[in-house]
């Protein structure tokens, strides 16, 4: 199969450091090409790939020091896009909905998958207006503010199985790794890990929208001394932090699509204390890889029962139901079956290419 990979643009694909959309495209489309299909992922010339990359930019657009504008250089890559329309069996965005009125127009079969939080206002009108667009929610907690959009399947991320390995003697530590930001609640973290008696190792991200709420309420907390904080990390330094940490802490105020640094530590071993929104009640089985809370005081007699978990099923789990492998084949399924609607995928692709 001719598969399009569409990326966004902000990071490269894989990301450096920080960025999970662009993580699950990367890890998507090595899975495919893995499986013998020909993908062309059009995304940032920094990107690294076995697939045909499609360089729109030289650069990804965080860490590009000239900082320019996201719209004009995404606007470029759906051109480019569309110029090479014919090459493909099926487009796989995701860039949210930037091309919506391109894919109608086009009338070629794609698909998007929807990587952010969908419980905007300005949502429902534009979904209203486009119900015949192909998407895919990340979790079903994702969807419900979108009722009527064109879902056609939850697909959750997954990893490759070989990126992180199983550790079964973890330190003292719990960890928390992400953006610093009101949503994801670092204050939380740091109160849990103080009252828990534990070290609290903290891998974040600052984005510049958040810079106030930092040095306001968060850059006080981590002089502690039971605090460190290490800025942004990749795989390699989140292997040692994941693998070697008690426990993960998840503590959002707000409805995760997903979450990535959650199956990331399942794949080390790692449990994981979880707040109950959003998707959270999907990928954790509490007692198995963690426990889902509501409170601090939940929270904290979480870290007193994590002895009670054997890391062994935590990694297990992660192999059922989030690899790369089955994520792949998640999609590949709904790929023949947006190429189809009647007969089967080789009929049809057959009769593209005469």
């Amino acid at each position: 199969m001719h598969i399009a990979q569409i990326a966004p643009l902000y990071e490269s694909v894989p990301p450096r450091l920080y960025g999970g959309t662009e993580r699950v495209v990367s890890y998507l489309t090595e899975e495919l090409v893995a499986q013998g299909h020909q993908v062309t992922l059009f995304a940032s010339g920094d990107s690294r790939t076995r697939a045909k990359l499609h360089p729109v930019t030289p650069r990804a657009l965080r860490l590009d020091p000239e900082r320019p504008g996201s719209l004009p250089p995404h606007l470029c890559q759906l051109d480019q896009v569309a110029r090479r329309r014919g090459e493909f069996d099926i487009l796989h965005f995701h860039i949210d909905y930037l091309h919506f009125p391109l894919s109608r127009a086009l009338r070629l079969p794609h698909l998007t998958t929807l990587h952010g939080r969908l419980d905007l206002p300005e949502l429902p009108p534009l979904y209203r207006q486009f119900p015949d667009m192909p998407v895919v929610s990340i979790s079903d907690a994702q969807r419900r503010p979108l009722p009527g959009a064109g879902w056609r399947a939850t697909i959750h991320h997954g990893l490759p199985t070989t990126l992180y390995t199983f550790s079964d003697r973890p330190g003292e530590h719990l960890v928390f790794i992400g953006r610093i930001s009101p949503e994801k609640r670092l204050d939380r973290a740091i109160e849990i890990a103080l009252r828990s008696g534990r070290p609290l190792k903290v891998a974040a991200k600052v984005d510049p929208a958040d810079q106030d709420y930092f040095h306001r309420h968060i850059a006080p907390l981590l002089a502690h001394p039971q605090v460190e904080y290490l800025g942004e990390v990749d795989d390699a330094r989140k292997q040692a932090l994941l693998g070697g940490a008690a426990a993960l802490l998840f503590p959002i105020d707000w409805p995760e699509p997903f979450g990535m640094v959650m199956i990331e530590a399942m794949a080390c071993g790692t449990p994981v204390i979880a707040w109950d929104h959003g998707s959270v009640p999907e990928l954790i089985r509490p007692g198995v890889n963690g426990f889902v809370v509501r409170s601090i005081d939940e929270a904290v007699a979480a870290v007193a029962r994590l002895p009670e978990l054997d890391r062994r099923s935590c990694r297990n789990l992660f192999e059922r139901h989030f690899s790369a492998e089955r994520m792949a084949r998640d999609y590949l399924r709904l790929y023949d079956e947006l190429l189809v609607p009647h007969g089967t995928a080789k009929e049809v692709r057959a009769w593209r290419r005469i």
